[in-house]
């Protein structure tokens, strides 16, 4: 098996030439990628079927997450054709000026360089950031999680073969094989070679990586949202909105994990979305005041509030005005999706300003933080940092500035 320092030393090579490629080359590239894996449906859900053979302990939610069918390899392909559809990151226009003494700086926009990922049973996100790495013109070296390594190397193998067929280096794309807490470990002190590191997991995985890592991390992804219900909120509305942030795909980090519900309306809206959530087969967890007001919800303890499940469960708590429920959003919140559903303006204005999170969301489910729902494509993670990237990731979030100086022999006194 290849060492990771050569796995490095090729991605930075690599980074060369796919820098050098047209926006025409670089597009041409993404729409060979998805005709490619729609030619090769039946190897990679061969080997899906094998990862999740393999993976029999994993929750429904988290199997779902690891599927890769004929539909999903469709919409992954779609994803590529959208993303070679969208403008060239590294277009311009440029600023560019004059300095007093006569030279002229450009202020460019360049390829960050080589992207490394550490991710999760997740195989449409090998083909997501190797797309949105060449997009941009960066390497990609890729660490999937054992769970789909097998689906991980076919979609890798596939999306290699095209870069080869185009006369290309195929360390463009790079999948790290070994699945074991060493090869995490070396990548993390791979700042020779890596420009940036996007790990996309757990709260505990990303927090591991942040704390270990030499390389710059771009942190993502932990989503313990909130949704809060205020008293003035349109409850047949709420209940829609909450069921569908909650149900629609529980494991992924957009789904809302816990609901707070102004006291003045709770007796009468907590039954029924109680009712709603169970219907879908939702465990609900709450504080005192929720199981008081329905039996059905069971004791939540403290580890609840800042528990990202990434499942059918979901906490309550009863909050007495918009102000408590900032302040208890702020106290667990991972900064990722945050939302009110409230009509009255002077509430929402305040959670929308006082809120610390990536995306703050008014009568509106938290699943739509999402880059291809943004309008960028296809998405490399949503950042909850503040630095360089907040938010869903697209393109833009792939690259740096470069100063450019041009001059006839100026010196400086």
């Amino acid at each position: 098996m290849m060492t990771m320092e050569t796995i490095g030393q090729q991605a930075k090579a690599a980074s060369q030439a796919v820098a050098q490629l047209s926006n025409e080359e670089r597009n041409q590239l993404l729409q060979a990628m998805a005709t490619a894996l729609l030619s090769q449906q039946e190897e990679i859900i061969r080997a899906n079927d094998e990862d999740l053979a393999a993976a029999s302990d994993l929750s429904g939610p988290m199997r779902n997450r690891l599927t890769v069918n004929q539909l999903v390899i469709q919409g992954i392909a779609a994803s590529l054709r959208a993303v070679a559809t969208l403008p060239d990151p590294l277009a311009g226009p440029y600023d560019s000026w004059e300095h007093s003494t006569g030279f002229k700086i450009t202020k460019k926009t360049v390829p960050l360089g080589v992207v490394a990922m550490i991710y999760e049973a997740r195989p449409n996100v090998t083909v997501d950031a190797a797309a949105l790495a060449i997009k941009s013109g960066n390497a990609v070296i890729l660490r999937g999680g054992k769970e789909a390594i097998r689906t991980n190397k076919v979609l890798a193998k596939v999306l290699r073969n095209v870069l080869s067929d185009n006369g290309l280096n195929r360390n463009i794309i790079q999948l790290i094989e070994d699945t074991s807490h060493e090869s995490v470990n070396q990548l993390l002190g791979m700042r020779k070679y890596v420009d940036v590191l996007i790990p996309r997991g757990s709260k505990a995985f990303i927090d591991f990586v942040v704390q270990n890592a030499t390389v710059p991390v771009i942190e993502t992804g932990a989503g313990n949202t909130h949704i809060f219900v205020d008293e003035s909120a349109d409850q047949d509305q709420a209940i829609s909105v909450i069921v569908n942030a909650k149900t629609s795909k529980p494991a992924v980090c957009n789904s809302t994990e816990k609901l707070l519900v102004h006291e003045v309306i709770a007796k009468d809206f907590l039954p029924k979305v109680v009712q709603a959530l169970i219907e879908k087969g939702v465990e609900l967890r709450g504080d005192e005041q929720s199981q008081t007001i329905d039996t059905r919800i069971l004791a939540a303890n403290e580890k609840d509030w800042d528990t990202e499940y990434n499942d059918l469960i979901m906490a309550i708590k009863v909050v007495k005005d918009c102000e408590q429920a900032i302040d208890w959003i702020n106290e667990h919140t991972t900064h990722h999706s945050e939302t009110i559903l409230s009509e009255n303006v002077q509430n929402v204005t305040k959670f929308m300003n006082q809120v610390d999170a990536a995306v703050v969301y008014q009568n509106v489910s938290s699943r739509f933080t999402d880059g291809f729902e943004f309008g960028f494509g296809a998405e490399i993670g949503i950042s909850t940092q503040k630095l360089h990237a907040r938010g869903p990731m697209g393109l833009a979030a792939l690259t740096t500035i470069k100063y450019e100086v041009f001059g006839d022999g100026q010196v400086r006194e």
